[in-house]
């Protein structure tokens, strides 16, 4: 059985009430896959707002394996110390990776944090040498559109991301950039400028999606509903 570790931020972990790009994945791989697969992971809660703290299970599909490594408000710096645990503990085949907006926003510049990427991939390839890693890079939000130093931080961070991809790629281990589909607008694909809407769940799950599969050949072509 393949095995999916989501990792992320609030935009991964989600909300009460929301189906979040993990569920979006789920229902392409289901459908698409061709083989036994689950999502794995140390966590399975959404975030509920109004305790403000992740501890809603109010999840519309009850089939859908809940499992994770997503929080609200954690970033690569927060990730790395818990990494090798989790794929080491669940025995993860794949992350999912979606993080940066919260470094670059609260906690680290953009080569601080591409040294976090760095340890963060070395603490997963210690629990499990031969893991393959599909990363996003920081996606567009509103932040960026209203400070202008924000956004100059997220454009090279993502430089210093795809840079950081291609030196640590190796056959036994793959690393693979996720691209964003140039579709994706904050205006149209957001509630709030910045967490997905259900039209910004599904090209997010794509990102990935078509990643894996131009790839890896793993699944088919992303189709939303």
């Amino acid at each position: 059985m393949l095995r999916f570790m989501p990792v992320g931020d609030s935009m991964t972990i989600g909300s009460a009430g929301e189906h979040t790009w993990r569920y979006r994945m789920w229902q392409h791989l289901r459908d698409t896959y061709g083989g036994p697969f689950t999502l794995v992971g140390p966590r399975e809660t959404l975030y509920d707002k109004a305790a403000d703290a992740p501890t809603s299970y109010e999840y519309a599909d009850l089939d859908f394996p809940r499992a994770h490594l997503a929080g609200w408000g954690e970033g690569w710096q927060h990730m790395v110390p818990l990494i090798g645990e989790a794929v080491r503990g669940h025995r993860a085949d794949v992350l999912l990776v979606s993080l940066g907006l919260i470094d670059l926003g609260f906690y680290t510049n953009a080569e601080q944090t591409a040294e976090n990427v760095r340890a963060f991939v070395a603490e997963a390839r210690s629990a499990n040498p031969r893991i393959r890693m599909v990363v996003l890079p920081v996606i567009p939000n509103v932040r960026a559109e209203t400070d202008a130093l924000f956004a100059g931080e997220v454009t090279r961070f993502n430089e210093l991301l795809a840079k950081t991809i291609a030196d640590l790629d190796e056959p036994r281990s793959p690393l693979l950039p996720a691209t964003p589909p140039p579709s994706y607008d904050i205006n149209l694909d957001t509630y709030d400028g910045t967490h997905p809407n259900a039209s910004g769940e599904h090209k997010i799950a794509a990102a990935f999606a078509e990643a894996m599969y131009q790839a890896w050949d793993l699944g088919e072509p992303y189709e939303s509903d």
